[in-house]
C-alpha cells in the first residue's frame, strides 16, 4: 500500500487543543504527554482555559511537529487518556 503524499511539510509549528474534565492533574498530565512527544515544547506556548460552568478545561498549545508518526502517536496517547474528552 503506497502511503499519499502528506499536505503537511515538516517540520512545523503544530498547535494542537485538549479538552478534558476540570480535575487534579490535568495539566500537568497533559504537559507531560506533549513532553514525551515533543521534547522540545515550549511550556510558554499554553493556554489554559475553564469552560464556563467549570466542568471542562480546554489546553491549548503548539508544538514542533517533525513527521506525521509523531503526531499520531501523540493523539493516540491524548485520546486514551481517562480526562481527555476531545483533541482537536
Amino acid at each position: 500500500m503506497v502511503e499519499p503524499e502528506s499536505l503537511i511539510q515538516y517540520p512545523i509549528d503544530f498547535p494542537i487543543k485538549i479538552v478534558g474534565l476540570n480535575e487534579e492533574g490535568f495539566e500537568a498530565a497533559i504537559t507531560q504527554v506533549l513532553r514525551t512527544h515533543a521534547p522540545d515544547f515550549d511550556l510558554t506556548s499554553i493556554q489554559v482555559r475553564e469552560s464556563r460552568a467549570g466542568k471542562y478545561l480546554s489546553i491549548s498549545a503548539t508544538i514542533t511537529a517533525r513527521s506525521r508518526t509523531q503526531l499520531d502517536a501523540l493523539y493516540t496517547e491524548l485520546t486514551r487518556h481517562p480526562l481527555v474528552r476531545v483533541v482537536l
